[in-house]
């Protein structure tokens, strides 16, 4: 069978995918949208369609809402439903013919594995109706993936319950009452209970006292999660007291819990990663923007409407001309070697009500002032919208964060991984300064750099914001 061909059978045959580890391998190849099997049986002709990998990182996904309902004829490339991904919200477009059967699975369904049959399309609308007590059958390949899964964990825990007895042998000696209870906290001869010290601190906060938790860390040892489940089963003793009104609230919890989205958990889990795992240390720069303001002004009062250009624009036209004259910073850190970059691909964060985006301007190095102002727009746009393309979140080689505009002076950026750098970008404040015999007013701007200590070191670092600062001191040199 050659790859990517098909078979009609009783039996499930499914087209080849391509792994997603393979993805930047094949640049200009459209990433596959979903996983299709063909199936018949006792049924009419029919196409179930699993779950999609919509973007090169995801693996799993939530069903946000169903574009189809039963009957509607299904072109190849209309969309079947809104998917949230690892990323953002996006259309699931079909890649098939058909008449949509229905969803096996409901509107706001989280957490579905990639290659799990999801929907059913009908090759002929009079068959749309001859489905009742069908039942999605799982391709060999995800059957084989999920067992795999299964199995690993029975191997990883093999050797923990050999050991656990070993661990125990002396508590038992000292406790022998407690022997059924092998989860509660073990006590030492002075009556000490053990407990890690985050779960201390917290127990002390909360007013719960440790002789009251189950531990179930090693040999009974009470962790973080021990108290925080005590403590979610704990009546509040402090009311919540309504300041418009003359008595307390009558609440009866002094919180609310809201549910992380998956872009959230990515974000939180990239950041956790960067900042456990690259050594981050930061240079500041002040320079003065009294050139820049005015040259901006003099191209927005050009461009009769065309565009508009904004600090942010000049700070990312700088910052890639500023990786042209010193590469060593477009680099990214591996064990065996520091991968340095012939393309500049600057990722603008952007944020919004569903999370934090961090779009890629392909080529940043080669585009003007008006072409990043308008790229930069149409990217946030999409953003703040849920509509950014798998494309359009690639990781790229250089990020730049900018709070100016929230009237934040200075700050330090966590590096987006495996980036060797980010720019965090302040705003602009007045500032009074010698001139000559006399003072005058100046605008400054405030920049820092976070920096990978393994990519960049501290000289490096500098050279690279002497550079990003003679440019956004004389924007001149950013027009040539």
């Amino acid at each position: 069978m050659t790859t990517g061909s098909m078979l009609r059978a009783s039996s499930i045959s499914t087209r080849f995918v391509l792994p997603n580890t393979f993805a930047n391998d094949f640049k200009g190849l459209v990433p596959c949208q979903s996983v299709r099997f063909y199936s018949s049986g006792d049924f009419p002709p029919n196409i179930p369609l699993a779950m999609p990998a919509l973007s090169p990182t995801m693996n799993k996904g939530n069903i946000v809402k169903w574009l189809k309902k039963k009957g509607d004829e299904v072109a190849v490339g209309d969309a079947i439903a809104d998917i949230e991904t690892d990323k953002a919200v996006m259309k699931w477009d079909s890649i098939d013919d058909g008449f949509f059967v229905k969803g096996f699975v409901e509107e706001g369904t989280e957490d579905i594995p990639v290659g799990k049959i999801v929907a059913l399309l009908a090759e002929e609308q009079d068959d749309v109706d001859k489905f009742e007590g069908y039942e999605p059958e799982e391709g060999e390949s995800s059957s084989s993936q999920e067992s795999e899964k299964k199995e690993e964990p029975k191997q990883k825990e093999e050797p923990k319950e050999k050991e656990e007895p070993k661990e125990k042998e002396e508590p038992k000696k000292e406790q022998p009452k407690s022997d059924k209870k092998t989860s509660s906290p073990p006590q030492s001869k002075g009556g000490r209970i053990f407990a890690s010290p985050a779960a201390r601190a917290l127990a002390a906060d909360l007013g719960i006292a440790l002789s009251s938790i189950e531990g179930s860390g090693p040999n009974g040892r009470i962790v973080l999660a021990d108290v925080e489940n005590a403590s979610s089963t704990k009546e509040p003793s402090v009311k919540t007291v309504d300041i418009s009104s003359k008595g307390p609230s009558t609440s009866t919890s002094d919180y609310e819990d809201i549910p992380n989205n998956n872009i959230r958990k990515v974000v939180a889990s990239r950041l956790t990663e960067s900042k456990q795992t690259i050594p981050h240390y930061y240079l500041t720069v002040d320079f003065c923007v009294d050139k820049l303001e005015q040259i901006r002004g003099e191209l927005n009062n050009r461009a009769n409407g065309k565009y508009k250009l904004s600090f942010n624009d000049f700070v990312i036209k700088a910052s890639a001309m500023a990786m042209r004259k010193v590469p060593e910073v477009n680099s990214t850190w591996n064990e065996k070697s520091i991968r340095r970059f012939k393309n500049v691909d600057i990722n603008v964060a952007v944020n919004s009500d569903i999370g934090l985006f961090t779009p890629i301007l392909p080529g940043t190095d080669n585009l003007g002032l008006a072409d990043i102002s308008t790229a930069v727009r149409s990217l946030a746009d999409k953003a703040k919208d849920g509509k950014l393309s798998s494309e359009e979140l690639k990781i790229g080689t250089f990020t730049i964060s900018n709070l100016g505009m929230f009237g934040i002076k200075n700050f330090a950026a966590v590096i987006n991984p495996p980036q060797a750098c980010i720019l965090a970008v302040g705003g602009i404040e007045k500032r009074v300064v010698v001139d000559g015999d006399g003072f005058k007013t100046s605008s400054f701007m405030s920049c820092t750099l976070s920096c990978d200590h393994r990519v960049v070191d501290g000289a490096l670092g500098a050279t690279w914001l002497k550079e990003f600062k003679s440019r956004m001191e004389d924007p001149i040199t950013l027009l040539l």
